[in-house]
């Protein structure tokens, strides 16, 4: 992995854990967050038409990854109504790397060296670390079923994501129409579950959701294209630096406590990182 490329996903994981907190301030975690995917539709299109246009080949993985989507969103957003972002966001996207590096090597062709497992070993640990307070700390349990739920669908669009901006051609159009099938599938699958009343009335649910939307195309795009620049395993693994961003939002913004755990499980992320770039 190139350096660009490196510092890219870094950014990348910025932004993924800006829109997160975005979502976790909103009055109804749920209306904000088909919010944000109405606006990812014209995000989508609006890129679709100054794009080269994708493979037709790669248009069943732009529909698994909408309905992949789904899943994330969902299981997210109830996640965030029962605990805290730096504890919903370590179990979320903790698992997710472990799930992608074994299925990856197992069906992915992508030259994954033993040093890189060891980072995405590493990487686990330190974000399963920080999840720990749930147990210790008496927080809600039953955001362990959400957080794990988004965990698994992120391993899955993470491998279909991957394979299908390969398979496209064009990654930036594969991320704007992944985008458009996200955002109307989740958008009408709430509608269908909740009714209308899931869309919230006031100006700055819907401000917050537009800048959460913008922040998960520019987080979702860049990791994109870094899979099909670098081993997608490596790729999904740095991303989940953005805890070390999650856990400082969550301390600076929402005055969530900085224990001794969670600077321990900070380091050891750190050192995954290191690892990926040694």
């Amino acid at each position: 992995m190139s350096l660009g490329v490196f510092l890219a996903v870094l950014g990348a994981a910025f932004l993924h854990a800006l829109w997160n907190a975005l979502i976790k301030l909103g009055t109804s975690k749920v209306g904000t967050m088909v919010i944000l995917s109405v606006v990812e539709v014209p995000i989508g299109l609006a890129v679709v038409a100054v794009s080269p246009p994708i493979d037709p080949a790669a248009l069943p993985w732009v529909m698994a990854a909408g309905c992949t989507h789904f899943a994330y969103k969902f299981f997210l957003t109830y996640a965030y109504d029962r605990g805290d972002l730096s504890r919903v966001y370590p179990i979320a996207r903790g698992a997710a790397p472990m799930i992608v590096a074994l299925v990856g090597g197992l069906f992915v062709v992508d030259a994954i060296s033993a040093r890189q497992y060891l980072a995405i070993v590493v990487l686990g640990l330190g974000i399963l670390l920080m999840a720990r307070g749930v147990f210790e700390q008496g927080e809600d349990r039953r955001l362990l079923p959400f957080a794990f739920g988004s965990a698994c669908a992120t391993a899955t669009y993470t491998l279909i994501d991957g394979l299908g901006a390969r398979v496209s051609g064009a990654p930036g159009a594969y991320v704007a129409w992944v985008f458009v099938a996200d955002g109307l599938i989740f958008t009408c699958g709430m509608l269908a579950l909740r009714g209308w009343d899931v869309l919230p009335r006031d100006g700055r649910a819907w401000a917050l959701g537009s800048v959460a939307s913008l922040a998960s195309y520019g987080a979702y795009a860049v990791s994109i294209w870094a899979m099909t620049l670098a081993p997608i395993a490596v790729v999904a693994a740095l991303r989940e630096t953005s805890i070390l961003f999650a856990v400082l939002i969550g301390w600076l913004a929402f005055g969530e406590r900085m224990s001794r755990s969670k600077v321990i499980a900070s380091a050891v992320i750190v050192a995954g990182v290191l690892l990926t770039r040694v």
